[in-house]
């Protein structure tokens, strides 16, 4: 047993990992569930074991199966998870099929519900007392053979169909902070359309409508590629008072730069920690011939570092650009990496194991999958930014995927009761007595 090592007076105790798992599970038994179901695991248990598997990072679901029925485990799950009864993987899966992605919408408001609370948003205002969020599209499973009705589908120039799942993942970022913390995910699904435009654009009108309802008190600026750069879209932004910073090209926006061809721009260069940073912009030029009374304001940038190749970027933007907030619009605009490199690339090789076929099912289980892995990292990402006992044992592991290494191999070989204890032993290496012993 570890040892038990009381949480300090100063530490949020709302945003601990137990507290957001509490609510996450709160949230769960309020979800319908089938009543020929009642005599066995609960819904509760089987997302709530489906998101332990994902904070775990274990491999699969398999791997995560083969363990379930070990006295450790089950205690572990019990006291850190509260799952009651640890579901074999086939129930899992049919459990969680029929399980409709919307409501998992609510543990996501739950958790920034909190960070609300506890005032540590506060510190991710950017410009206009607003936020930023940057959203992107992704795929999550690819398969030539096995397919449900809501997947996607690509056809190749030889008649080979390859099924598909997407996601258009949004998450609240600062260009200056390493934590970002995702909203729900939406699904892509086949309805949306045969083109990744199509597809994406659908996608984001639900994530808007969604977002607006759920934090309608929320002022962000969203960032995004120049897909989103269209009449409807701006107008839509603009009707929900969400503002913008979005990439254009010459491509695909010709009259915009035919236009801004003709005016003389305001121009304005900065240098800081020796990269050169030319700007030029112009206020008020109309989105396109579709839409000439739809004024955006138009900013270039060209970012010039000695170590790496010159790089050029252009947005529109709701901000009235001026010499004042341009370098910080251009950062805002180019923030956009993050949705790729702090959420995707860490998904991907951090040990999520986000592109792994955890299941596919025959209506929502790959989704489902995808929306626990995302509620599992952004309650990694709450405790990476709030939580002195996690920040402690990352720094003495050095890289997240050794701490999930040591937090899985503490989790299958003791018995633990606390998060605290289990971060504190892996902070000091004091604490630990013998290893239980197992059954013959």
């Amino acid at each position: 047993m570890l040892t038990n090592m009381p949480p300090e007076p100063h530490e949020k105790k709302h945003l601990s990992i137990k507290s957001l798992l509490g609510y996450v599970r709160d949230k769960f038994d309020l979800i319908p569930q089938e009543s020929r179901h009642s005599d066995c695991a609960s819904l509760s248990d089987c997302l709530m074991s489906g998101l332990a598997m994902f904070s775990l990072k274990m491999p699969s679901l398999l791997h995560f199966n083969n363990h379930r029925s070990d006295e450790i485990i089950r205690h572990n799950l019990q006291t850190l998870y509260g799952v009651q009864f640890a579901p074999s993987d086939s129930y899992m899966r049919e459990r969680l099929d029929p399980v409709e992605p919307r409501d998992l919408r609510a543990p996501f408001k739950t958790v920034f519900k909190e960070l609300q609370r506890g005032k540590i948003l506060e510190d991710y205002k950017y410009i206009e007392d607003r936020y930023l969020v940057v959203f992107d599209g992704s795929g999550t499973y690819s398969s030539n053979e096995i397919h449900c009705v809501n997947c996607c589908e690509r056809q190749s120039s030889d008649g080979k169909i390859t099924y598909h799942h997407q996601i258009l993942s949004s998450a609240l970022i600062h260009p200056d902070h390493k934590e970002v913390f995702p909203f729900c995910p939406e699904a892509i699904i086949k309805q949306d359309g045969e083109t990744k435009n199509d597809c994406e654009t659908n996608a984001c009108t639900r994530l808007l409508a969604d977002f607006k309802r759920e934090h309608p008190h929320l002022k962000v600026i969203v960032t995004a590629d120049s897909i989103h750069s269209n009449g409807p879209r701006i107008r839509q932004l603009k009707a929900d008072d969400i503002g913008f910073i979005i990439g254009v090209k010459p491509g695909s926006h010709h009259s915009l730069f035919h236009w801004v061809s003709g005016l003389e721009l305001a121009k304005y260069e900065e240098v800081k920690d020796g990269i050169t940073y030319t700007f030029q912009w112009a206020n008020n030029v109309p989105l396109n011939e579709t839409h000439p009374d739809l004024l955006v304001n138009f900013l270039e940038c060209w970012v010039d570092n000695p170590k790496t190749d010159k790089k050029h970027f252009t947005w529109i933007t709701h901000l009235t650009i001026k010499k004042e907030n341009v370098f910080k619009i251009a950062q805002g605009g180019r923030a956009k990496w993050k949705i790729e490199n702090e959420t995707f690339n860490t998904l991907k090789n951090q040990g999520y194991n986000f592109e792994h076929n955890y299941g596919h099912g025959h209506k929502n289980l790959s989704t489902v999958f995808t929306n626990l892995m995302m509620l599992a990292f952004l309650i990694d990402q709450v405790q990476q930014r709030t939580c002195r006992f996690f920040q402690a044992a990352l720094k003495k592991m050095k890289t997240r995927v050794a701490l999930w290494e040591k937090i899985r191999s503490l989790f299958t070989e003791y018995f633990v009761d606390e998060w605290a204890d289990l971060y504190y032993v892996i902070e000091t290496g004091k604490g630990r007595s013998k290893l239980p012993a197992r059954p013959p």
